[in-house]
């Protein structure tokens, strides 16, 4: 019997070590089992006419997509948020199950409104839900940052695509660990939220208004070529940022009634918060994937948030609902004494850059990102490599130059998540479990696996109906 010169090896590695071990040539492929019970769905999505056209209708929406800051403006005039109203991150939840970040984020914010003195007070507001009323930040065209509150008197960075006049919005970011985002709400908190406000917010909003729209899109282009991946780390993308606006915050000051401490303040600390860039990334890239909704048949992923108790995701041809599953906790590095037990499950709507095909998507032109969410610089490059199998494409305008340029890979697709197993790559930041606690480190999670059968069954039910 004549031995093969070369030899396939699918699935398992067994046969494929035994060859190599006797010199024949062995290509590796990495295939795998779709996920339990999804065959019967898959075979169905798979037969939709509708599908392939759609999802390339979805992708070159997105991709058409250009993000301009364009205003900045308290909460109550761009959202029209009423009194008593709050916006969090993730898929719609109630009181009773919010987890302790989250929590802590609207007693916090409660204070910050006046419904109460004392931030402990807002518990008892909350659990009677007399005059206050949660909604998710995605369902108000905007996204928020771990637990993403939004309070009416909070300022918010408006983002528009200028083709279509669609807008989304974030609020400003404070910085890092003892913060709102992550549930904390001391004195110091309030203080420097207040001054936001007060001072940071209508700055800005000076700036922009005198220096016209700010190319945000375009920054993020710039950014990926200079080991930012937008999600965790995001350090010349908010230097760039202050490059366009710090001349006329300077100059816009004087008509506005700012002192010249005011606007030193301010640049220091935009400039000493390397995360400042994120509150605009985020918005970047709800802007380009709301475009993206809403196309009968397309199985592209438009939406990834987490609420700290439940993951869900929403799917271009399956319209608002949301598909849910249980919060993951993360894995990775944490801060002073804190652990794992301290912890909360992931938080968040900062999913959504991973969602459009930067943060852990975009690893690979980051690889100092590891330092800060553990791992090692060839798992970077293998995590862009890896997601490029469960997307419908690639972002030309986002390239990843150790890759040869490469485009970054975009647009999840539920059926080739079902069909390999492989989950979206998150980076992350981790709050304490603990209302008041703040953060305690960062790290790598995926989705709950059961959210994409979910919406491929659902998508199955769609494509059936319309046969």
């Amino acid at each position: 019997m004549t031995a093969p010169d070369h030899v396939v090896g699918v699935g398992v590695d067994l046969l494929a070590d035994a060859a190599e071990a006797q010199a024949v040539d062995v290509t590796r492929v990495d295939w795998r089992p779709p996920m339990p019970g999804t065959e019967a769905d898959l075979a169905a999505v798979a037969a939709d006419p509708r599908r392939l056209a759609a999802n390339e209708e979805a992708l070159a929406r997105m991709l058409r997509v250009q993000a301009m800051l364009v205003d900045v403006g308290p909460a109550a005039d761009v959202l029209d948020l009423e009194p008593g109203r709050f916006l969090h991150a993730g898929p719609p939840i109630a009181w009773d199950r919010a987890s302790g970040p989250l929590r802590g984020a609207l007693m916090g914010a409660a204070a910050l409104e006046g419904l109460v003195d004392d931030p402990e007070d807002a518990a008892a507001l909350f659990e009677k839900g007399e005059g206050v009323a949660l909604e998710p930040c995605h369902h108000r065209g905007a996204v928020g940052p771990m637990a993403g509150v939004v309070a009416p008197s909070m300022w918010m960075f408006v983002l528009e695509d200028p083709s279509t006049g669609a807008r989304t919005h974030c609020t400003l970011n404070e910085g890092l660990g003892k913060v709102l985002r992550y549930g904390a709400y001391a004195p110091e908190v309030l203080t420097r939220l207040r001054w936001m406000a007060d001072v940071l917010g209508p700055l800005l909003q000076a700036a922009v208004r005198s220096s016209g729209p700010v190319d945000v899109t375009g920054i993020l282009t710039q950014m990926l070529q200079m080991g930012d991946e937008a999600h965790n780390r995001n350090r010349a993308g908010t230097l760039m940022l202050l490059r366009d606006l710090a001349p006329t915050m300077v100059t816009a000051a004087a008509d506005a009634g700012f002192r010249t401490d005011d606007v030193a303040d301010a640049l220091r600390f935009v400039g000493g918060n390397d995360h400042f860039f994120l509150n605009l990334a985020m918005p970047a890239c709800k802007l380009a994937l709301d475009a993206a909704r809403d196309v009968p048949g397309s199985t592209m992923v438009v939406a990834m948030a987490r609420n700290g108790t439940d993951f869900g995701i929403q799917v271009s041809g399956t319209g608002d609902e949301w598909f849910t599953g249980p919060a993951q906790l993360a894995d990775g590095l944490f801060l002073g004494d804190y652990g794992p037990d301290d912890a909360n499950p992931d938080i968040g709507d900062s999913a959504i850059t991973e969602t459009a095909g930067i943060g852990g998507f975009a690893m690979a032109t980051a690889p100092a990102i590891v330092r800060l969410v553990g791992g090692t610089v060839p798992d970077a490059l293998a995590t862009t490599r890896r997601m490029h199998e469960i997307t419908l494409g690639e972002n030309p305008r986002w390239s990843v130059p150790v890759l040869e340029f490469q485009g970054v890979p975009t647009g999840i697709d539920v059926t080739r998540v079902c069909r390999t197993g492989i989950l979206p790559q998150i980076n992350t930041g981790m709050a304490g479990r603990v209302a008041g606690v703040g953060q305690v480190g960062a790290g790598l999670v995926t989705p709950p696996a059961e959210v994409f059968p979910k919406a491929l069954s659902r998508l199955a039910e769609r494509a059936a109906a319309a046969g």
